[in-house]
C-alpha cells in the first residue's frame, strides 16, 4: 500500500506490525487526507502498554434494536490520553442506550499520533465503527489567548470550530461531545432533533448571567456589544452540539469564530477558552434544545471544583464540564455524589500485570 510522500509513513506502518489473518477491517483516516485501511489487526497479542495510557476491559457487543435501518449516527469528539477514561466511558453509555448502537459511527479527533490509543480503542470496542482524524494544532496556536484555567487552552479544545473541514463530505450532520459526559438515553433522540433551517442546536440556559463571560471592556466598547443587537442571546455549553456541518461550511461559521479569536489576541473582551467565540456567533441564532441532554456543571466551578448537585428535571446526558472530572475524584476517593453516576461506565482496568488474551 501507499502512502505518497506523507512523513507519517513509517508511524502509519506501525499498525502493520500486528497484522494477521481475519474477517473483519478498520479504517483510519486523517485529516491531511491520507487514508489507511488497516486489514484485521490481530487484538489478541499481549503487548505492553504504553506507560501513560490506561488499559481498559473489552465492552461487550450491543444488539439494542430489532427494526433498525442503516441510516448512520455520525458523533465526534476529541481525543487524548489524559481524557481516554472519559471518553471509554463515554462511548460505552452512547452504544449501551443506543435502540440501534451498529448505527452509530464515531469521528475522532486528535492532535497527536498515539499508537497506543488507536489499539486501547479498537481492543476495547471490536466492533465500533470509527475514524480517527488528524487535527493540525498549529491551526489555532497563534489564535488561542489564555483563559482562566490551563485545559482550556489547549489546542485540541478549538478543534470542534474545524469540524466542516475536519470530517468527509459524506457527514451531513453530526453531534459533537465532549469527552467528560454520560449518555442515559437514547442518542438517536438527540440526532433527529429538527434544526429549523439553524446552523447549530444545543440546550440553551436563558437564566444564566451571560454579560459574566464578556468583559468589562467588551460591554464598554459601543461597536463590541452591538454585536447582540436584534439578538437574545443565552448561554449554550459546547460540549453538547448538533451541527449541519454542510450549513456551517456553507456559511463560513471557522472564519466567524476566528474573527472573534482575533479581536480577544488584541483586546481581552472575555475569559473562557473557545466558548466566548461560539457565543459571540451564535448565541440567540441556534435552535434551543431540552435541558434533559446536557445536564452540565457537575465538574463543579472551574476554579475549585467544587461537588455540584443535579438540576431538577428529567436527564438524557450527564456532563461533569467544569474543573472536577469524575474518575480523578473516585481514584483519589474524594468522589463527588453525581461521580458515582459515571462509575458504572467506567471501563478502566487498574490492574496493569495481568493482561487478558
Amino acid at each position: 500500500m501507499a502512502f505518497g510522500n506523507s512523513p507519517l509513513h513509517g508511524l502509519l506502518s506501525f499498525f502493520f506490525l500486528f497484522s494477521s489473518s481475519s474477517s473483519s477491517s478498520s479504517v483510519y483516516h486523517v485529516a491531511t487526507a491520507i487514508t489507511v485501511t488497516t486489514t484485521s489487526i490481530h487484538l489478541d497479542v499481549i503487548r505492553k502498554p504504553a506507560p501513560d495510557v490506561p488499559i481498559f476491559r473489552e465492552a461487550p457487543a450491543f444488539r439494542n434494536g430489532d427494526t433498525c435501518n442503516k441510516e448512520s449516527i455520525h458523533i465526534s469528539m476529541t481525543l487524548d490520553s489524559n481524557y481516554l477514561r472519559g471518553t471509554m466511558a463515554a462511548v460505552l453509555s452512547i452504544l449501551q442506550h443506543s435502540t440501534c448502537p451498529e448505527n452509530v459511527e464515531f469521528h475522532f479527533l486528535w492532535a497527536r499520533f498515539e499508537p497506543q490509543v488507536f489499539l486501547s480503542i479498537r481492543s476495547t470496542f471490536p466492533y465500533l465503527k470509527f475514524k480517527i482524524y488528524r487535527f493540525e494544532s498549529n491551526r489555532v496556536r497563534g489564535k488561542i489567548s489564555k483563559s482562566i484555567r490551563q485545559a482550556l487552552d489547549q489546542p485540541l479544545n478549538y478543534a470542534r470550530i474545524y469540524l466542516s473541514d475536519i470530517l468527509p463530505l459524506y457527514v451531513k450532520r453530526v453531534i459533537y461531545l465532549d469527552s467528560d459526559i454520560v449518555v442515559v438515553d437514547d442518542i438517536a433522540k438527540l440526532w433527529e432533533v429538527d434544526l429549523q433551517g439553524k446552523v447549530l442546536a444545543a440546550p440553551e440556559y436563558c437564566h444564566a448571567n451571560f454579560t459574566e463571560y464578556f468583559t468589562e471592556l467588551f460591554w464598554n466598547d459601543v461597536e463590541l456589544r452591538r454585536t447582540f443587537d436584534g439578538r437574545k442571546p443565552c448561554y449554550f455549553n459546547t460540549g453538547v452540539m448538533v451541527m449541519d456541518v454542510e450549513k456551517w461550511r456553507e456559511g463560513k461559521y471557522t472564519q466567524k469564530v476566528e474573527h472573534w479569536m482575533s479581536v480577544q489576541k488584541r483586546k481581552r473582551i472575555y475569559h473562557l477558552g473557545s466558548l466566548p467565540p461560539f457565543l459571540l456567533v451564535l448565541a440567540g441564532e441556534l435552535k434551543s434544545v431540552d435541558h434533559r441532554w446536557n445536564q452540565h456543571g457537575l465538574g463543579g466551578d472551574n476554579l475549585e471544583g467544587k461537588c455540584r448537585s443535579l438540576h431538577p428535571g428529567p436527564i438524557s446526558l450527564l456532563h461533569w464540564s467544569g474543573k472536577g472530572k469524575p474518575w480523578l475524584r473516585l481514584d483519589s476517593r474524594r468522589p463527588c455524589s453525581v461521580d458515582h453516576l459515571w462509575a458504572p461506565y467506567d471501563l478502566y482496568r487498574p490492574n496493569t500485570h495481568s493482561l487478558e488474551e
